[in-house]
């Protein structure tokens, strides 16, 4: 499967969109989109909103105003969700399986990018000699590294990531923005959210700032 068979529209639009519980605004409203080829930063403070608003584009919460498209359709819908990879605060990994097989299992369940390496991507990763290690004997930056990883291997166009710079080194927020740029130069678009990403992808098109 390739990753970039995407629609020449936003991969998101926002209009009017928020949230709130029990009459108390969580975000909102916000008006935004997300072109191919584009990174952008979600900032504020915690909460926010930050991970609430990802969890409304990912279809797992119903805004409370406005409306979304994500790749052309409701979130949440099977077309969103085709071409949608997700990675928040539980990274999904199976802790009893190697980072290999981790690696193996999200392919097996979500496709893979037509130029995908596995191997060459745990080395990308700095975790060329841990691919036959439980995930479960991992550190927590290692960890990330691993949910990185499978991620950059995945044919979505399209990355929610939820604070993908906790937990990482110097180097694995270099790892990070790496692997963003690489998205967007295959025509690929992520939103990320941070509450001080100060060593962010250079490259981001535009920051939301959420909660101001």
């Amino acid at each position: 499967m390739s990753l970039h068979a995407a629609p020449a529209d936003p991969f998101i639009v926002a209009r009017g969109l928020g949230y709130g519980r029990r009459d108390e605004r969580v975000f909102g409203p916000l008006d935004f989109s997300l072109d191919a080829g584009c990174i952008a930063l979600v900032e504020g403070d915690n909460g926010s909103g930050k991970t609430t608003l990802l969890r409304v584009l990912s279809g797992l919460l119903h805004p409370t105003t406005g409306e979304a498209r994500v790749l052309g359709a409701a979130p949440g819908s099977e077309q969103a969700r085709a071409g949608c990879a997700a990675l928040g605060h539980l990274l999904g990994l199976k802790g009893d399986l190697t980072v290999q097989e981790n690696l193996a299992l999200g392919t097996g369940l979500y496709g893979a990018r037509e130029d995908a390496d596995a191997q060459a991507m745990l080395e990308h990763a700095g975790l060329a000699g841990y691919a036959h290690e439980p995930v479960r004997t991992l550190s927590a930056g290692q960890k990330k590294r691993a949910a990185l990883a499978r991620l950059a291997l995945l044919p979505a166009p399209l990355w929610l990531l939820d604070e993908p710079y906790a937990n990482l080194d110097r180097n694995g927020i270099a790892l990070v923005n790496a692997l963003l740029a690489g998205h967007a130069a295959r025509g690929g678009a992520a939103l990320v959210t941070s509450h001080g990403a100060v060593a962010f992808y250079e490259g981001v098109g535009y920051t939301l700032r959420l909660g101001t």
